[in-house]
């Protein structure tokens, strides 16, 4: 399997216009440049090893997971797209179990050893558990979607695809922190933690930490939301409003994040911050920095295998810099 972004990309883009080009009425010029560029580009050296700063890495329980987490939604084919209505499709064809495979090689050979993922995505898991039969090491934390009445189930399933950890998946987690439901994640928590498992809970809204905290309940982290929205403003100041209004913290945009920081910054457990590109909407340049400065001990963040070396890059050097942190390292 190469490692070269390149090969990834022109081999994609040869299958995705095949049947097109075959058929030139239906091809436009500048497609048809695209593909003649894609396949006459000349293969890039793979990229080069990372020094890693000396704190790359952080602790959950016993649980070593690298400050930049892999997720699982592109993969599993569930990318945000806002309105658009073929991203997920055109993800499913893009990560075949090669890619996904390539994907994760990837990201363990420069430094990072977590990723997350659905056990209850059949593919998702099939192909992890492929991954780790050919030698790969990387980690699994399952995000998990339990029925109320099955979460002794969902937690087996993470047990059985090999999790070295689980959270509650944001959507539910804001739903029964809303719903007054704070019972049913303390006793998912207490299950994850009964099978030998790190146990978290995700959330878009800043009441479902709160709500958790209030209740007594003791996770091992939390995951939560965190990106500057000054972000938007500096760029589209008479959408600001508008953008945050319509998609909220409960799709891509966290609504409060001054407020988040500053919870955050009074809790003694791990925490970590996801979504913090916005779907794409911010550079990990700003994402991360961001993230780290204002108090989370790791990023979650969905990558293709050519934005893999870029984001590790990124993200060390951030961390081999002076960080301004609001919080003192958690893990």
């Amino acid at each position: 399997m190469s490692q070269n972004p390149n090969i990834g990309r022109r081999s994609f883009l040869k299958k995705s216009i095949a049947t097109a080009v075959a058929a030139p009425a239906l091809v436009s010029m500048e497609e048809r440049l695209l593909v003649n560029s894609a396949m006459a580009a000349e293969a890039a050296p793979a990229p080069k090893p990372i020094a890693l700063c000396k704190n790359w890495t952080g602790k959950i329980g016993k649980v070593e997971i690298s400050r930049l987490i892999c997720g699982g939604n592109l993969i599993s084919g569930y990318g945000h797209s806002r309105d658009l209505i073929y991203v997920s499709n055109l993800l499913k064809h893009y990560f075949t179990d090669e890619k996904i495979l390539e994907t994760w090689k990837v990201c363990e050979q420069l430094g990072v050893n977590t990723m997350v993922a659905y056990p209850g995505d059949p593919n998702a898991i099939r192909v992890y558990k492929k991954y780790r039969e050919q030698g790969g090491k990387i980690q699994y934390l399952a995000q998990i979607n339990p029925a109320e009445k099955e979460l002794e189930i969902a937690v087996k399933q993470a047990v059985y695809a090999g999790a070295s950890g689980a959270f509650l998946v944001g959507n539910l987690g804001d739903l029964w922190s809303r719903d007054g439901k704070i019972g049913v994640i303390g006793e998912l928590i207490k299950i994850i933690k009964d099978n030998g498992l790190i146990a978290g809970c995700a959330g878009h809204e800043l009441r479902t930490p709160m709500a958790i905290e209030q209740a007594g309940i003791a996770p091992d982290f939390y995951v939560k939301t965190l990106h500057n929205t000054n972000y938007w403003s500096a760029r589209k100041p008479d959408q600001t409003k508008d953008v945050i209004d319509n998609y909220g913290c409960d799709n891509y945009w966290c609504k409060e994040p001054k407020e988040v920081i500053e919870f955050m910054s009074k809790l003694k457990r791990p925490w970590i911050a996801y979504k913090v590109l916005a779907a794409g909407a911010v550079h990990p340049r700003d994402g991360f920095k961001y993230a780290y400065e204002n108090g989370a001990d790791f990023a979650l963040v969905g990558m293709f295998d050519f934005q893999v070396h870029e984001n590790i890059t990124i993200a060390n050097r951030i961390l081999s810099g002076e960080l301004k942190r609001t919080r003192d390292w958690m893990a």
